[in-house]
């Protein structure tokens, strides 16, 4: 058996994004999945891909939001911005249809909700009385933030969009938009076309939102090289 294993993936997958690096690719994203042999904790690749290259932006498409934390994300995405120098584009989601049977979709709003409040530098617990402070840092009572705290890595955060009501939600949250291969509005109409509608819906929700920035749209593709025969038949 030489099919490569999850320890020889990861090595193919950094080789790969140091090269695209260096031919001058934008970006290298990674899906997230969880119980499967595939990739489902991506911020150690995240931060050796960003501390090996210069320009390329690192991502995910996308972190499944049942399934986290929202503290401890906040922190992992915040130093990983900081490893990047401001280089991540990071997706999130509800996530994909999957092997297990847990949560859904009112789990991942409440998590992702309490993220976008992490990540604004909200307060998420509040000091303790000095006698029980160790070390003594704060003035008791106060609110504390999540540390560290990178300014900007709210605009550098996007949302995995599968309908037209999440894509405009997304646009309401003040997130950039992932537009997914994985749409629920199926019709007659080719993907590309479901999905210049979502981003239309969501170019029109984030105007009359008013947000100050101008935000970012993704596209997926899936894209089969065809390099033999034997890939030409399949």
């Amino acid at each position: 058996n030489n099919k490569p294993n999850a320890t020889d993936m990861a090595k193919i997958h950094l080789e790969l994004a140091k090269n695209a690096d260096e031919i001058g690719v934008n970006n290298a994203s990674f899906r997230v999945h969880h119980f499967v042999p595939q990739a489902a904790a991506p911020m150690p690749l995240l931060g050796a891909i960003a501390g090996s290259t210069k320009h390329i932006e690192v991502g995910t498409g996308v972190i499944d939001m049942r399934y986290e934390n929202p503290l401890y994300l906040a922190e992992e995405i915040a130093s990983l911005d900081q490893i990047a120098e401001g280089r991540i584009a990071l997706g999130l989601s509800r996530g994909a249809p999957e092997a297990a049977d847990r949560g859904g979709a009112d789990l991942a709003r409440a998590n992702f909700l309490r993220l976008m409040d992490v990540l604004d530098g909200h307060g998420m617990t509040t000091a303790a009385p000095l006698e029980r402070q160790y070390p003594n840092m704060y003035q008791p009572g106060i609110p504390l933030p999540v540390f560290p705290h990178s300014p900007g890595v709210r605009q550098r955060i996007f949302y995995g969009s599968g309908t037209h009501a999440s894509a405009e939600q997304a646009a309401q949250d003040g997130v950039n938009l992932m537009s997914s291969t994985l749409v629920s509005e199926t019709s007659g109409e080719t993907l590309g076309e479901v999905q210049v509608e979502q981003i239309r819906r969501y170019r029109a929700a984030w105007k009359e939102a008013g947000h100050e920035w101008t935000p970012r749209v993704s596209v997926s593709r899936s894209i089969f090289p065809i390099v033999d025969d034997a890939d030409r038949r399949m």
